[in-house]
């Protein structure tokens, strides 16, 4: 066997160790079967890896994506779970298709312009949603409200209601998960603290017969626990296949959804894939279309079949660098480990606790919503901090789109107050040098993130002539956080040698932050 093949199963059965409790605790936060978040992981290692443009990314169910699946599943079903995640399949096989039309089109080098802020003020959002829904499963308990807000009011309570034994496997699981990490160890390393967590906590369940529909008694209280504590999986995974009620597609309100799931899951993608690159430090850069065409038929075969929507998912994709990984043999593997466990470890999946899971998620919660993510947004100035908490505050008073909307529209004002003329929002207006070495850009007014996308067009035009390109803008007059986050991303991809930005030393800087808003004084 090939020693590529091999060292793609090493990684991939890693892979597969850390994804199996995350894809199940991701479904279930979804409101969606557990077993859709394992056969969106099949389907992104074992078809997608196939297809994709990126080799080191692992492609599945993602923490991003729960708070728009989730929210579907619910107002589209109106109470009916069951009825609802069907419809939502519906809603996936549309944005699927729009994503393929997006590769198609050659549209991912599009996900770059998306403010960099929003996108961290959103998932800052998702993290804190996740964290109060699942603070309470963490807990044992059993919450009265439904929107985020009321979540977060009723978490004292369900801490001093909390369900003794199912409270002390979901803190367990949290404490494993924060701290073991931590340790300098090369063995506490190599396991994911998942894994050692679910060897302590499945066989404590076990000896408690969470399995068995009971109450037990402790500290003159009356507890209750059964199956419904567990994980629920089909003895099957072709009794799990679900087919999308196509009903729901005469209603608006599915295609504001099919919307936002094409959108941010595109977008999410694509910055993912940027991000791989980034850390692998590959020479040859990822096809970003082809990837995003790859997720996207993924997505469809999922939808068509009961799984959840997928993207190229940053932890999992890291850590599978992190483990080795040098071809997409690894994203295969850990999808093949995958069917594998579902097919002969099914009842041992089903002695999951809930509380477990949720422990998980609300680590990647933490991991979303990182306080540090308030600073360093800060440091790079004011406005992208208001950006940041403009698009986190109104996601989580109504949803996510009108939160990216908000975000969004408060970058134009801004802007508008800048005195940047409304003619020049989505045209660029620049001069031009060129010679038969060299290329030079030189904007003759404001640089900003919704008129970013001609200068980007015109500086590939010139790489892919071989072309050294200069960005000048001694005459700009704003140059914005995402166009300079957009040019310093191209300049890790191609080299200093290849392009460079020159002039920023004229405008004076929103902060110490070398890629913070520049303006003319």
């Amino acid at each position: 066997m090939p020693k590529d093949v091999l060292n793609g199963m090493k990684s991939g059965f890693f892979i597969a160790l850390i994804a199996m409790p995350l894809c199940l605790g991701i479904a279930i936060a979804s409101s969606c079967p557990p077993i859709a978040g394992i056969i969106t992981a099949i389907i992104g290692g074992m078809v997608v890896s196939l297809i994709g443009g990126c080799q080191l990314s692992i492609k599945g169910p993602a923490a991003g994506l729960i708070v728009i699946v989730m929210g579907a599943v619910t107002e589209l079903g109106a109470g009916d779970l069951v009825g609802g995640y069907k419809k939502f399949l519906a809603v996936g096989v549309l944005a699927a298709v729009l994503q393929i039309i997006f590769a198609l089109l050659k549209t991912a080098r599009f996900g770059r312009l998306m403010p960099p802020s929003v996108i961290h003020g959103m998932l800052a959002a998702i993290g804190i949603i996740i964290i109060a829904k699942q603070t309470h499963i963490l807990v044992g308990a059993s919450p009265h409200g439904k929107s985020t807000l009321e979540l977060i009011g009723e978490i004292p309570s369900s801490i001093l209601n909390v369900n003794p034994e199912l409270a002390f496997i979901g803190i367990f699981t949290l404490i494993c998960m924060i701290a073991l990490p931590l340790i300098p160890s090369r063995i506490f390393k190599s396991v994911p603290p998942a894994l050692v967590a679910l060897l302590v906590v499945v066989p404590l369940g076990l000896l408690w017969h969470l399995e068995i529909p009971h109450s037990y008694h402790l500290l003159d209280h009356d507890y209750q626990v059964g199956p419904n504590v567990l994980v629920n999986i089909p003895s099957s995974i072709l009794n799990s296949l679900v087919f999308p009620d196509f009903s729901v597609l005469s209603t608006p309100l599915a295609y504001k959804y099919i919307i936002m799931l094409a959108l941010v899951g595109s977008i999410e993608s694509v910055l993912t894939v940027i991000a791989v690159d980034s850390i692998s430090k590959t020479r040859k850069k990822s096809d970003l279309n082809r990837d995003l065409l790859g997720v996207g038929i993924g997505n469809l075969i999922c939808s068509f079949i009961g799984g959840l929507p997928m993207i190229s998912e940053v932890v999992r994709s890291k850590a599978n660098i992190d483990n080795g990984a040098k071809d997409r043999w690894s994203n295969f593997f850990h999808g093949a480990f995958l069917l594998v466990a579902v097919a002969w470890a099914g009842p041992l999946i089903r002695e999951i606790p809930l509380a477990a899971l949720a422990a998980m998620l609300i680590v990647t919660g933490i991991r979303l919503a990182s306080p540090s993510m308030f600073f360093k947004t800060y440091k790079i100035g004011r406005d992208q901090l208001a950006l940041f908490l403009t698009t986190l505050i109104v996601t989580l008073l109504s949803d996510l789109l009108i939160g990216i909307i908000a975000g969004i529209i408060l970058k134009i004002a801004i802007h508008l107050c800048r005195r940047v003329k409304p003619s020049t929002l989505l045209s660029m207006p620049m001069k031009i040098t060129d010679s038969t070495r060299e290329t030079k850009f030189i904007p003759q007014g404001p640089a900003i993130f919704s008129n970013y996308y001609s200068l980007q067009t015109r500086i590939n035009e010139s790489l892919r002539a071989d072309k050294k390109v200069v960005v000048d803008f001694n005459n700009a007059t704003l140059v914005d956080h995402t166009t300079l986050s957009c040019l310093h991303s191209l300049i890790d991809e191609f080299g200093e040698h290849r392009l460079s930005v020159i002039g920023l030393e004229k405008l004076s800087r929103s902060s110490k932050h070398p890629l913070s808003t520049h303006k003319v004084a």
